[in-house]
C-alpha cells in the first residue's frame, strides 16, 4: 500500500505500521546493513507521517485499537487460546470426577462455608441466592476487579515458563468442575447453568484468552525461533500487555451481568437463556470471525 503511494484507510494504515515496525526491529537487529533496513525505515516513515499528521491521535488510537490491532493481535496468537482452552477443559473435567467420586473434594475445593451456606439456601428453595447477597454496585466493582486481578495473573505467571499461567487455568477449572458437580448433584443442574453462564459465558472465555496471554509469554521465553531470548520475550509481553488490557471491557461487561442480572435467579429461563445465546454470539464474532476477515483484507 505504502510502496505504490495508495493510502489506505486509516485503521488499516495504522494496523499495517504496527506489523511494519515489527518487521523493520527485526531487520535492524539481524541485517544492520542490509539495503531491507533502509526501504524498511523509509515506509515506516511515511507511515508514521500519515498516522501522526493531525491532532486526532488519541480518538483515532482508540478506535484503531478495537477494530484493527487488537483484533489482529489475537488472531495471530489463536493457537495459544485453544492451548488454554485445552488445559482448561481438562482441569474441569478433573473437578467433575473427583467431585462425582469424592465427596468431600467439593469442600476442599470451595470451602466448607460456601458449601454450608449454599445447602441452606437449598433448603430456602433458592439454591443461587449467594448473588443477591451484596449490594449491586460493590458486587460489581468487587467482581470485575477481582476478574482482571486474576486475568493479569495469569499474564504474569507465564514469566515461569507458562507453568504459573498452567496452574492458574487449572485451579481455575477444577473450581467451576467442583462447582457445577455440586449442583448437579442436588438436581439443580440447570437452574445453576442458565443462571451462572449469564455472566460466566464472558467471564469464563476472558480468563482463558488471558491464560492464552500467559502461555504465549512463556513460549517467547522457550522458543525465541531467531529471535535473541530477551528481544523474544519483550515481544512477548508487549503482546501480551495489549491482549490483557482488550479484556478489560469483556470483564466489566461480565461483572455487570453478575452485579445487576445474575442475582434475579427467578428469571424466565429463555430470558437468561437470551444472555447466554447474546454472549456467545458476541465473542463468536469479535473474536474469530471479524479477526479472520480482518487478516483477509490486509493481505489482499
Amino acid at each position: 500500500m505504502l510502496a505504490t503511494n495508495k493510502i489506505p484507510a486509516p485503521d488499516l494504515l495504522a494496523e499495517s505500521f504496527i506489523l511494519l515496525t515489527d518487521d523493520l526491529s527485526y531487520a535492524r537487529t539481524f541485517y544492520p546493513s542490509s539495503d531491507i533496513v533502509k526501504y524498511l525505515n523509509e515506509l515506516a516513515f511515511r507511515a508514521h507521517l500519515l498516522i501522526y499528521k493531525n491532532k486526532k491521535e488519541k480518538k483515532g488510537r482508540l478506535k484503531s485499537f478495537w477494530m484493527y490491532e487488537f483484533p489482529l493481535l489475537f488472531r495471530q496468537q489463536q493457537k495459544f487460546f485453544f492451548y488454554s482452552f485445552i488445559i482448561f477443559f481438562v482441569s474441569v473435567c478433573i473437578g467433575v470426577v473427583s467431585t462425582l467420586f469424592d465427596d468431600t473434594f467439593v469442600r476442599l475445593i470451595l470451602g466448607d462455608s460456601y458449601v454450608n451456606m449454599t445447602l441452606q439456601n437449598m433448603q430456602n428453595g433458592d439454591p443461587l441466592a449467594v448473588y443477591k447477597q451484596m449490594n449491586q454496585m460493590d458486587m460489581f466493582l468487587g467482581i470485575t476487579l477481582n476478574n482482571i486481578y486474576v486475568s493479569f495473573l495469569a499474564f504474569i505467571m507465564g514469566a515461569l515458563l507458562s507453568v504459573g499461567t498452567a496452574y492458574v487455568l487449572f485451579n481455575n477449572g477444577v473450581m467451576l468442575g467442583a462447582f457445577f458437580t455440586f449442583f448437579y448433584q442436588h438436581g439443580i443442574f440447570t437452574e445453576a447453568m442458565t443462571t451462572v453462564w449469564i455472566h460466566g459465558t464472558l467471564e469464563i472465555f476472558a480468563i482463558i484468552v488471558a491464560g492464552a496471554t500467559g502461555l504465549m509469554l512463556g513460549n517467547s521465553i522457550l522458543f525465541p525461533g531467531t529471535y535473541t531470548r530477551l528481544t523474544s520475550f519483550k515481544k512477548g509481553t508487549s503482546r501480551g500487555i495489549r491482549i490483557v488490557a482488550g479484556l478489560i471491557p469483556v470483564f466489566i461487561i461480565a461483572g455487570f451481568f453478575e452485579g445487576f442480572i445474575t442475582r434475579y435467579t427467578q428469571m424466565p429461563y429463555a430470558i437468561r437463556s437470551i444472555f447466554i445465546i447474546l454472549s456467545l454470539i458476541g465473542i463468536i464474532w469479535f473474536f474469530f470471525i471479524y479477526p479472520a476477515r480482518l487478516k483477509n483484507q490486509i493481505m489482499k
